[in-house]
């Protein structure tokens, strides 16, 4: 088992990465590197939300649980 520290550091490096390819490609299909990073935060915080909420949605649903 993994301490709390390190899967918060792996998280945070995760969502950095990830961050990091939507502004690469946000950049190459706009052609802006602000705009692709918009673009890229407007994604990570959409898919907080959702994720969220996804996850809230799957805790009311007993299927699949012993």
């Amino acid at each position: 088992m993994e301490t709390r520290r390190r899967t918060l550091a792996k998280a945070a490096g995760w969502q950095v990465l990830g961050l990091a390819v939507m502004t690469a490609a946000g950049a190459l299909v706009t052609g802006s590197v602000t705009l692709g990073g918009g673009l890229a935060a407007l994604n990570a915080g959409l898919g907080l939300l959702l994720y969220f909420g996804y996850e809230r949605l799957w805790a009311g649903i007993a299927w699949g649980r012993r």
